[in-house]
């Protein structure tokens, strides 16, 4: 016990998992940004890459660009860009000073709470450490994961104070906090559930209160505020991404099929973590067997845990933290292409970490011959857990060893190749981005970003006819595409069809006001249907936006020229 309280070795804890973490991760300050969303949160946009300021301020809190309202998340985008410009190291040095911070959240919660130090310190270094969690770190675009999960920590240790001293500043730190958390990433909405869980272990809040009576009342009481912020926020969300096509429209039973297989999958990840990708495309279908025998898999995990509950708490507490947690990115409403993520365990596995450690020591509790050997295994679980850490992190040293990566994991990844084309078309070489390109849209023809690509590929390679066929297949999946919108108004310029460019431009400048080469060809496309006074102002706008763009200021002078009576 003395060891357990000593304030050195909780300083050195602190001291080892912060340098560690530093040490593991530090390759990612010398890489680059990924052509992976990050291009649409920092690189492109405007409202970021100008840095914080009054505008911008005022578009975070009200935009829901990539179909997400998260505007803390876009406020600490901005503030990168005022520091460091699109400088990514400096970036990617932000992200891991966060997890560094999320990992000490942790230890110092568990401690707090648990009174256990060096298991709390083992289920830090697992979160520090675990393959899993290099995508939340090592991408720049999920600077989210890494922002909420501050936030969640931080509003467990004010719930967890607001326990201990019954005090209502504290409680309504939690709040703020969680609101905070709420507008970083939406992933944090389970967090009222996970109050209750803490009631029941290590709080046992709940043991100490009679069912139905007052006591009982008030663990209710106190989370109602917590869960009108939850389901806030979940509506918020919900009506963004499907405002912003992002909610893919899959049959039920394939919805259920997936959660309870990306269930499974996590599961094992979490304690055998191979075969890791930035990518898991999501298939057409599931095999029957493999979801039932999943769903079974979820079902004796859960009936093991309630068996024991009673004598091994943290055992259910830690099992559900990881099933409810996952739920808003488990699939049951579809947002994206992916079938999982390794991002989403970020704050999962901790509920299974806590299950493991805690379960773990009390094994080698009961049978003290073990405890040297126990000693060995958790210093050669870290140990493999950072040696595969550090493989991840050097694929997301380039993008083509990070998509190349992926299909090697699994060859018949539709949004690999996609971004794999992507990848070499950057780097010059159109036609071997074509054939990719081509192949994801053999793979899943309803996979917008892939028709779009190989559309711009094929005009590249003057083949028009093939690719506006790939273009109108995107805009049809993805109609409030800005993008796409964009790309269709310049083809209908070339070809001189001037009301259907206009159209085209007004859905790309309706979606996104601050496309400023969207709003340049808005005005032209106008002024060739002799509507210049609306010329003008999408022109004007154009330069507001980006003073320099090429060929908007001309225009703008020679219709002023022309028409002197809009100026």
């Amino acid at each position: 016990m003395t060891a357990e309280r000593s304030p050195k070795h909780f300083a050195l804890i602190c001291l080892v998992l912060a340098l560690g973490t530093a040490a593991l991760y530090w390759p990612i300050t010398n890489h680059p940004f990924i052509l992976y969303d990050d291009e649409q949160y920092i690189t492109t946009n405007v409202h970021v890459t100008t840095g914080l300021s009054w505008e911008n301020f005022k578009w975070a809190f009200t935009t829901g660009e990539a179909a997400n309202w998260h505007p803390l998340t876009w406020l600490s985008h901005q503030l990168d860009c005022t520091l460091f410009g699109l400088n990514a190291g400096g970036h990617h040095l932000v992200s891991l000073l966060f997890h560094i911070a999320n990992t000490l959240l942790v230890f110092i919660f568990l401690r707090g709470v648990t009174g256990a130090l060096w298991r709390s310190a083992l289920v830090a270094a697992l979160f520090a450490w675990h393959p899993l969690h290099v995508e939340s770190v090592a991408w720049a675009a999920e600077r989210k994961d890494v922002l909420s999960t501050f936030f969640w920590m931080l509003t467990l240790l004010a719930y967890g104070r607001y326990v201990r001293q019954r005090s209502w500043v504290a409680y309504g730190a939690a709040l703020v906090l969680f609101a905070c958390g709420l507008m970083s990433k939406p992933m944090v909405v389970t967090l009222p559930c996970v109050l209750f869980l803490l009631d029941f272990w290590p709080l046992q809040r709940m043991a100490a209160v009679e069912f139905e009576g007052p006591g009982w009342k008030t663990l209710i009481l106190e989370k109602i505020p917590f869960f009108v912020l939850a389901v806030a926020g979940s509506v918020v969300t919900y009506l963004v991404q499907a405002g912003g096509g992002a909610v893919w429209h899959a049959p039920l039973p394939e919805r259920l099929a997936n959660a309870v297989i990306a269930y499974a999958l996590y599961f094992i990840k979490i304690f055998y973590p191979t075969h890791l990708t930035v990518i898991y495309a999501l298939p057409k279908h599931w095999p029957v067997l493999l979801a039932l025998g999943a769903a079974a898999l979820l079902a004796v995990g859960t009936m093991a845990v309630m068996r024991c509950r009673r004598s091994k708490p943290f055992l259910a507490m830690g099992w559900f933290w990881f099933l409810g947690t996952l739920v808003p990115t488990i699939g049951l409403v579809q947002v994206g292409a992916q079938a999982m993520a390794d991002r989403y365990t970020y704050i999962p596995s901790i509920g299974l970490f806590v299950a493991l450690v805690w379960g773990g020591a009390e094994w080698v509790a009961a049978r003290p011959e073990w405890k040297k050997i126990s000693v060995v295994v958790a210093g050669g679980v870290l140990l493999g857990c950072a040696l595969v850490t550090a493989k991840q992190i050097s694929y997301w040293g380039d993008n083509v060893s990070l998509f190349m990566h992926a299909i090697e994991v699994s060859p018949d990844n539709y949004v690999a190749d996609n971004l794999l084309g992507k990848a070499f078309e950057r780097n010059g070489d159109q036609v071997r981005a074509v054939v990719l390109y081509e192949n994801s849209v053999k793979l899943e023809p309803r996979f917008p970003q892939s028709q779009y690509n190989c559309a711009l590929s094929l005009f590249a390679l003057g083949q028009t006819d093939e690719g506006i066929g790939h273009l109108q297949a995107a805009a049809l999946l993805v109609p409030r595409d800005a993008d796409t919108q964009f790309a269709l108004g310049f083809y209908f310029s070339k070809y001189g069809s001037w009301t259907n460019a206009v159209n085209c431009y007004s859905n790309a400048v309706a979606v996104r006001s601050g496309f400023a080469s969207a709003q340049r060809d808005y005005g032209v496309a106008l002024g060739n249907l002799g509507r210049f006074g609306e010329a003008v102002g999408h022109l004007r706008e154009a330069l507001r936006l980006q003073p320099d763009l090429a060929g908007a200021k001309e225009e703008l002078e020679r219709v002023l020229a022309a028409h002197p009576e809009v100026r």
